[in-house]
């Protein structure tokens, strides 16, 4: 499927049976999930622009590459599992500005509801700000689809965006390629389909819950 990425590795796929069974501990959940989310992380950045810089080791002076200082990053989890890539993102990309989005999930119309927004009204540089959407379940895809477009409107080209889940289901993939067509989605897994109450299946039940353990 283009423009999805599927990121696998034994790591991924052991923490991945960690999430999902019903007898592991939240706290166990989130350690997997930190795991999963580090690599999934790592593929993202492999994309950012790089410019040359001289470094001095104990033995020589040579040119290397680096992330161009010149660019925005910005981490955007959505509220509240979306945090649970945040504590990765600051640590792999320090440079990285974190810009929360609030919403839920009306329960009736599966539509999502705002109720946060950390985004400055305007961005420096929108051709030069790269952006890291974060949510561990990309279900019906809507509240990732209202947050793409909230960059898009600030004029930060589609190929500058990348939404980064944990577990997908096609009906969400659907949702933002429909939409959005030349958008990187980056998955450790995707899964069968959506149930009628919108939960991905197999899945991991509600991500939020059994992460924060508020079940």
């Amino acid at each position: 499927m283009k423009n999805l990425n599927i990121v696998q590795n034994p790591v991924v796929l052991t923490s991945l049976y960690k999430m999902r069974d019903v007898a592991t501990s939240s706290y166990d959940i989130r350690i997997a999930a930190r795991k999963i989310t580090r690599c999934l992380l790592y593929e993202a950045s492999k994309t950012l622009p790089l410019k040359d810089k001289n470094v001095t080791t104990p033995l020589t002076t040579f040119t290397t590459k680096v992330v161009d200082e010149d660019i925005e990053i910005i981490i955007s989890p959505i509220l509240r599992a979306g945090l649970i890539f945040t504590d990765e993102a600051v640590d792999i990309l320090p440079q990285a500005v974190i810009r929360h989005i609030g919403m839920y999930r009306d329960e009736t119309t599966l539509k999502p509801v705002w109720y946060y927004n950390k985004l400055p009204k305007s961005l420096k540089k929108p051709d030069k700000t790269f952006v890291f959407i974060t949510d561990p379940m990309l279900a019906t895809g809507n509240s990732l689809l209202q947050s793409v477009k909230l960059y898009v409107e600030k004029g930060v080209p589609i190929k500058n965006i990348k939404a980064i889940s944990i577990i997908s289901a096609p009906e969400g993939i659907e949702n933002l390629h429909k939409n959005f067509p030349d958008l990187e989605i980056i998955t450790a897994t995707l899964d069968d389909h959506l149930n009628d109450k919108g939960y991905i299946v197999p899945g991991m039940g509600d991500a939020g819950d059994r992460m924060f353990n508020t079940l």
